[in-house]
Order: C-alpha cells, then sequence, then structure tokens
C-alpha cells in the first residue's frame, strides 16, 4: 500500500488534523490496515478501494481499531484523489452508508465537501452528564442552559456539550483512562466540547481516547453531526452556514464550514494539504 499524510481542515502542514490515506486498498486485509494505522500514528486512516460502479468503499482505522466514520480522513482522502485524478465527484460507501463528497480548486489550493448520513440525536441520560463533567472537573453552572446536551448522530455518535465560557475550553484537562472507559461503553467516538462566540460562529474541543489519542484537532463527523442537532433544537434557521475553530489550544488550527440545509444531510467543507 502506498501512504500519504494529508492535514486536513487548513491550508498549512503543522495545522488542521493529520490523516494517513491509503488510495487504493485493495486485496489488504483488516489486519493490515489496522497495522498500518498504528504505524502512521494518527488519529484515522482511511483505505480507498475502488469499486466496479465507479464509486468507492472507504474504511477508516484509528490506531485502537476501526472507526465507523471519519469527516477529515474524508476530506483529506477527497484531496488527495483530487490531487492525483483531477477534482470533481466521488461517491463513498462507508459502514454507515453513502457519503457523496465533491472538490474543487487547483492543485495546492484544493478543498472538500462531504454530505453526511442523515442525522439524528438522543438525550444525554443524567448519570452519563454527571460522569462527563466529572471527568472533565467541570461543573453544570459551566454549561450554556440555551443549548441542552445531547448525544448527536452524523455517521458516528458525539455526546455534545455546550459551555457559555471560551476560558472555560481553553483550559480543557480530563480523566484520560476514566473518560476513555465510558466512552468505550457507550460506543461514543468523541466528546464535542463547544462554545457558541455568535450566531453563526462556534469553537470546539474533541477528546478521542476511545482512538487512543488525547484530542482531535479537527473533527468532521462532530461538526456534522453538531450541525445536525443545531437544526434539531431550532438554534439555528436553516438553511444556515456556520464555522467552527478547533485546534487553535493545540496548536493546531483548523476551520470547519458547516452549512446545514432544512432536510438532510449535513454539509462540512475544508481545504487539506500534504505532509512532507
Amino acid at each position: 500500500m502506498e501512504i500519504s499524510r494529508y492535514a486536513a481542515f487548513t491550508i498549512d502542514p503543522a495545522g488542521g488534523n493529520p490523516a494517513g490515506v491509503v488510495l487504493d486498498a485493495r486485496g489488504a486485509t483488516v489486519a493490515e490496515m489496522l497495522q498500518v494505522a498504528v504505524e502512521v500514528g494518527y488519529s484515522e486512516t482511511a483505505f480507498l478501494t475502488p469499486r466496479a460502479d465507479g464509486a468507492f468503499d472507504v474504511r477508516y482505522f484509528s490506531p485502537l481499531g476501526e472507526v465507523s466514520f471519519c469527516g477529515h480522513a474524508t476530506i483529506a482522502t477527497a484531496v488527495a484523489y483530487a490531487e492525483h485524478h483531477g477534482p470533481g465527484e466521488m461517491l463513498l460507501h462507508t459502514s454507515v452508508g453513502r457519503v457523496p463528497v465533491s472538490t474543487v480548486g487547483s492543485l495546492g489550493a484544493i478543498s472538500a465537501t462531504l454530505t453526511s448520513v442523515e442525522p439524528r440525536s438522543t438525550p444525554l441520560a443524567d448519570g452519563d452528564l454527571a460522569a462527563i463533567l466529572a471527568t472533565l472537573g467541570w461543573k453544570q453552572t459551566d454549561l450554556d442552559d440555551s443549548i441542552r446536551p445531547g448525544v448527536a448522530f452524523a455517521g458516528a455518535w458525539h455526546p455534545v456539550l455546550v459551555t457559555k465560557s471560551r476560558e472555560r475550553l481553553a483550559t480543557l484537562d480530563y480523566d484520560y483512562e476514566a473518560l476513555a472507559i465510558l466512552m468505550g461503553d457507550r460506543g461514543w467516538t468523541t466528546v464535542n466540547l463547544v462554545h457558541q462566540e455568535s450566531e453563526s460562529v462556534f469553537h470546539a474541543r474533541n477528546p478521542f481516547p476511545p482512538g487512543g489519542v488525547v484530542e482531535d484537532p479537527a473533527t468532521g463527523a462532530a461538526a456534522a453531526a453538531l450541525g445536525g442537532y443545531l437544526r434539531e433544537l431550532c438554534v439555528v434557521q436553516p438553511p444556515a452556514t456556520v464555522t467552527i475553530h478547533q485546534g487553535e489550544d493545540m496548536g493546531r488550527p483548523s476551520l470547519l464550514t458547516v452549512d446545514i440545509p432544512k432536510t438532510g444531510g449535513i454539509r462540512v467543507t475544508g481545504t487539506a494539504v500534504a505532509i512532507a
């Protein structure tokens, strides 16, 4: 397998969220893909396999196992493919459904837009909320009452907690082992910790201990899930566009653009750049 490395949701190789990309994984076994993900060492590596109908099968692996869907690795894969074959439309068959992706631009300045599967959400149980707050060292009073906590899905499940303080988000420090156990038991991918700066601007941080990673600098799947959740709670009036700043507190700034239509999947757009 030929392995590339890209940083997604940035134009700076030192920013964004790095992902491994394998554009042709035909014949690779699960064990081989997992071993590559371990060797690459990023939060996810995407493995693309061409289909006879012109679409692609894609699988995502963290260093600890397979992930149902990964937004930043999808953006990285689409940009890498466009750099080899030209921009255009792709249809990805993921384990959670079909994800159309489009790319535009020219070499060195290509952006990609994915359209998630249908988003949905469930309430966050009081006991689970208390457990998350305990691992974070947060209090109930740290939360923004205008956006209730929940668990949102647009390819993967993410608890969503909105804090009313940007400073509270900036000082993130959590009990890695305790949160990893809780998230593993619940089947959550990341915890989406969010601060709303304005009607259309959000800041986010995403702990990812189930993947063996302390934190994701950019999380496309969580951004899509958040977009669906904001629509469901009527926090935004679709069609709407919001931007999410992530990774700033890690020194890897990332920018995610989220388009929220009246119905259907959520569109997440970002750039990506090869890592030398």
